[in-house]
């Protein structure tokens, strides 16, 4: 017997002969649309994530065309759609800050617009968790289609990486070691081309998770952005997301428990960003999965690290792509044991084994082999205690080993503008056993927890040779950053979390291998500083009004994954009622 074929959702625009039917489609045929693309074919969305103030996105274009002709191919209709541009770049204060606005965006754009699935364009950091945000609420068959790293960066003839090159030449102009102007040479070299960064920061973790989790095609992640095999990506990805509307393939089925197992350990693997653990959990929570930031121990652990890409090694995206991908590190972790679901669904409607099993190797410099990986044991390092009750995170692989055992005392900043106004100080008493503390920069108290807690080390330390200190804040890094650096400290000191009544001077232990970070006075003393600071706690007028009003009265914690209280959980693609 035949499978019956799914009812289509645009078949409630479309499909009648009434004032209503007449009216949706006299209008959408004022673009020149024939009669005959409105009888039954899937009506296939393509967001659009396209900005020039989004410059890893602005190739777009290029790519919704190529999307649009594998849709039309597959016998659908595509129909592009803007959804907000959450640009890492150049958005102020941080593109964190409005990543749930983005995921409002797409999610009632889906809803309210006749739409059987939708190809998810997604590149810079925050477009990635927004739409996969946004369209698992809705829960309709989705697939997404990353934009691609941009080329390698070139300088003084050696590869530099976008971002990381920023963190390391900087701190060598202030040590010294270079001049201004190698610093200012290195900056259209760093960015040849169009796409997302060339390291393994947030945006290549992001696109990598996309692949593990099962809602890309395989070879999504990093084939670069001006490669013609990008566009080849898109057209099929267009032409299989009619297929999977047909086939009534849902993100439900795809965005399992296993499936973010599978990422989670995929990360550890690549040497992923810490901010994956905070845009995992928040799709978690929009399709309705349970996972808790302990998972990225008891999952990860054991992971060797296999790429060897910055920040945390040599190479960057392109030699990734050139090296076999992600399906290359999937099948050398499938044939290790280390895919804990090789029989996780994915959108071409294979196994994620079944995509990768035969996945050829190139280069055993790039993707490691077992036996020699770039680091024994590269799992998310979840950190709590006193001064973290509810969780840090600390990226080992990028990390110096010596500091993840480290007792030192306090450096204490109350916030951004306090540590830019004394870092430079050749007074600042601080040395390369000091701890430095940087509050008041979380979800809330930025607000939008910006990507400021790799904090630059003081010039006077640099001068003497210190690369790297413990750094501890509520704060987010970048992905492309480095360094032993505590990061999503929860709760974090606007709400009242341990952080907010550290002093200069305090004593501070970190144990990352014991998963412990600890403050080292009495629980009384604790107790007694956190009363008086909430006594002495003052409203700020700049949260009274607007979007900022919205933000820090409902975004949940680090540990939460910072979504909206009220955006957590699906609502599903239910149709609305007539707007006439």
């Amino acid at each position: 017997m035949s499978k019956s074929p799914v009812k289509l959702r645009s078949a409630e625009w479309f499909g009648t002969t009434d004032k209503n039917g007449f009216m949706y489609r006299s209008w959408m045929k004022n673009q020149g649309i024939p009669d005959h693309e409105f009888h039954g074919k899937p009506i296939i969305g393509i967001c659009n994530t396209w900005s020039e103030l989004t410059p890893c996105n602005a190739h777009f274009r290029k790519i919704a065309e190529h999307v649009k002709q594998g849709v039309f191919e597959a016998g659908g209709f595509p129909v592009e759609f803007p959804v907000f541009s959450n640009g890492e770049s150049n958005l102020r204060p941080t593109a964190m800050f409005t990543r749930n606005l983005a995921s409002i965006d797409v999610e009632e754009a889906i809803r309210g617009n006749p739409i059987d699935g939708v190809v998810l364009l997604v590149g810079c950091d925050k477009t990635t968790p927004a739409l996969l945000m946004g369209a698992a609420s809705c829960d309709i068959p989705a697939i997404a289609v990353t934009g691609g790293p941009m080329l390698n960066g070139k300088h003084e003839g050696r590869d530099i990486g976008s971002g990381t090159a920023v963190w390391q030449l900087s701190e060598q102009v202030k040590a010294g070691t270079i001049t201004l102007h190698q610093f200012m040479s290195a900056e259209a070299g760093m960015s040849r081309s169009a796409g997302t960064c060339n390291t393994m920061g947030t945006a290549s973790t992001m696109a990598c998770m996309a692949e593990a989790l099962g809602v890309t095609l395989p070879h999504n992640a990093a084939i670069p952005a001006v490669d013609s095999r990008r566009y080849v990506l898109a057209h099929m990805s267009g032409m299989r997301m009619v297929e999977m509307v047909r086939e009534d393939l849902r993100l439900s089925k795809l965005l399992t428990r296993q499936a973010f197992e599978n990422a989670i350990r995929t990360n550890a693997a690549i040497g992923g960003s810490t901010n994956a653990v905070i845009h995992l959990k928040a799709i978690a929570g929009r399709i309705g999965v349970e996972l808790a930031l302990d998972d990225w121990t008891t999952v990860g652990r054991g992971t060797p690290t296999l790429v060897d890409l910055m920040p945390s090694g040599r190479f960057l995206m392109e030699d990734f792509y050139y090296a076999g991908g992600l399906p290359a590190v999937l099948r050398r972790m499938g044939d290790a044991g280390l895919l804990p679901h090789p029989g996780a669904l994915t959108a071409n409607g294979s196994s994620l084994w079944d995509n990768v099993k035969d996945a050829p190797i190139y280069n055993d410099e790039v993707i490691r082999p077992l036996d020699r990986p770039l680091a024994a044991d590269g799992a998310m390092c979840v950190l709590r205690g006193n001064l973290a009750p509810r969780g840090a995170v600390l990226k080992p692989s990028a990390a110096t080993p010596a500091l993840l055992k480290h007792r030192g005392q306090a450096v204490v900043f109350e916030n951004l503008e306090d540590y830019k106004s004394r870092i430079a100080d050749p007074e600042l008493a601080i040395t390369a056993d000091s701890v430095m503390v940087l509050k008041n920069c979380g979800p809330k108290g930025y607000p939008g927890m910006a990507e400021v807690g790799n904090m630059g080390l003081p010039a006077k330390l640099l001068a003497q040779g210190v690369t790297d200190m413990v750094r501890i804040s509520d704060a987010r890094m970048s992905g492309t950053a480095y360094g032993t650096v505590v990061l999503h400290v929860s709760p974090e000191a606007r709400a009242g979390g341990p952080l907010a009544v550290v002093r200069e001077g305090d004593w501070i232990e970190l144990d990352a291998m014991q998963g412990r970070l600890h403050l080292d006075i009495s629980e009384a003393e604790l107790a007694s500083r956190l009363t008086a600071w909430q006594a002495e706690q003052r409203p700020d007028p700049a949260d009274a009004s607007g979007y900022r009003k919205l933000y820090v009265e409902h975004v949940l914690q680090a540990d939460e994954g910072c979504d909206f209280d009220f955006l957590v959980g699906q609502r599903g693609s239910v149709v609305p009622r007539h707007s006439h």
